[in-house]
C-alpha cells in the first residue's frame, strides 16, 4: 500500500479523517492527492501534510492506483462522470463511501469493466475508531481488495461482507449505530438529573460509564452476555434495572429501530438509481 497513489474526490470530513489516518500510518504524502471545488476544503487538507491538491477531479485521478469517491450522494453522478476516462486509463480501483449509491449505479457511470469497492463507514472514523464494511464487484483483484482494506484500516476496524445487500444491514447497525448510543446516553443523563444529580455530574458520569463499558467489551476476553452477567448481582440494583429494561421489551424496540433503518437504506438506494 505504501507504494500506491491514492486520489480523493471530495475533501470533506471523512476524506480528512482517512488522509490523516494514512499519514499517521506512514503513507507517503507525495502519494496522496485530493480534488475539491472549494479552496477552503483543500486548504484544510493541505494543513495535514504536503499532499497534492487540485480543483479538477480528473487531474487528481490521473495515474492513481486507488480513487476514493468521498462526495455526497447528490453529486455522485457528476463526480463519477468527471473521472470515468481517467479511471479507465489508469485501471484504478474506485472506493465509494457514499451512502445509497449502488455498485450497479457506479458501473453505469464508470464503465462495466471498472473495479469498484463500495464501503459503509461510520462517523467514529473521524477519531480513528471507525467501523467500515466493504463489498467489491467481480472486476476487483485481490491486490485491489487489499488496497481498500488498508485504506479503511487507517481509521478503524474493517469487515468484508458477502453480498452488497448486507451493506443495508451494516447501515442499520454501525452506520446509524452511534446515534442509538448517543440517544441512550442522553436518556441516562436525563434520568440522572431526575434522580437529583446536577447536569454536569449526570453527563460526565454517563459518558465515562459508556467509555468504560465499551473498553471492557473491546479489550476483554469474554462475550457481551458474560460481561453483563458479571455486573448483575442476583437481587441487586443492576438486576432490578436490567429486568425493568427487559420487561419493557428493550430488545424488541432495538430490533424495530434497526429494521426501520434497514428499510430506509434500501429505499434510498432505489431513490438514487
Amino acid at each position: 500500500m505504501s507504494t500506491a497513489t491514492i486520489a480523493f474526490v471530495g475533501a470533506g470530513n471523512m476524506a480528512n479523517s482517512i488522509i490523516g489516518g494514512l499519514l499517521s500510518s506512514g503513507h507517503p504524502a507525495e502519494r496522496i492527492r485530493a480534488a475539491d471545488p472549494f479552496p477552503a476544503s483543500l486548504e484544510r487538507l493541505a494543513a495535514l501534510g504536503p499532499i497534492s491538491v487540485h480543483t479538477n477531479n480528473a487531474d487528481a485521478v490521473e495515474g492513481a492506483d486507488v480513487v476514493v469517491l468521498a462526495v455526497k450522494p447528490q453529486v455522485m453522478a457528476e463526480a463519477a462522470a468527471s473521472i470515468a476516462d481517467a479511471v479507465g486509463a489508469s485501471q484504478a480501483v474506485v472506493v465509494s463511501i457514499a451512502a445509497g449509491i449502488t455498485i450497479h449505479s457506479l458501473e453505469t457511470r464508470l464503465g462495466r469493466g471498472a473495479a469498484i469497492v463500495r464501503c459503509m463507514p461510520n462517523t467514529p472514523a473521524l477519531l480513528g475508531c471507525g467501523a467500515s464494511a466493504l463489498f467489491a464487484n467481480a472486476n476487483t483483484s485481490e491486490k485491489q481488495r487489499q488496497y481498500a482494506s488498508d485504506l479503511l484500516n487507517a481509521v478503524g476496524l474493517t469487515r468484508w461482507v458477502p453480498d452488497e445487500g448486507a451493506l443495508d444491514a451494516i447501515t442499520a447497525l454501525s452506520g446509524s449505530g452511534p446515534a442509538y448510543f448517543f440517544l441512550f446516553m442522553e436518556a441516562m443523563a436525563d434520568a440522572g438529573r431526575a434522580l437529583g444529580l446536577d447536569a454536569d455530574t449526570a453527563t460526565d458520569m454517563t459518558l465515562q460509564t459508556a467509555l468504560g463499558a465499551a473498553r471492557m467489551a473491546v479489550e476483554g476476553d469474554v462475550d457481551l452476555v458474560e460481561l453483563r452477567r458479571r455486573v448483575t448481582s442476583p437481587g441487586g440494583t443492576t438486576e432490578r434495572a436490567v429486568l425493568s429494561l427487559e420487561d419493557s421489551d428493550l430488545r424488541g424496540r432495538v430490533a424495530d429501530a434497526m429494521q426501520a433503518a434497514f428499510d430506509r437504506s434500501i429505499e434510498m438506494a432505489k431513490d438514487m438509481g
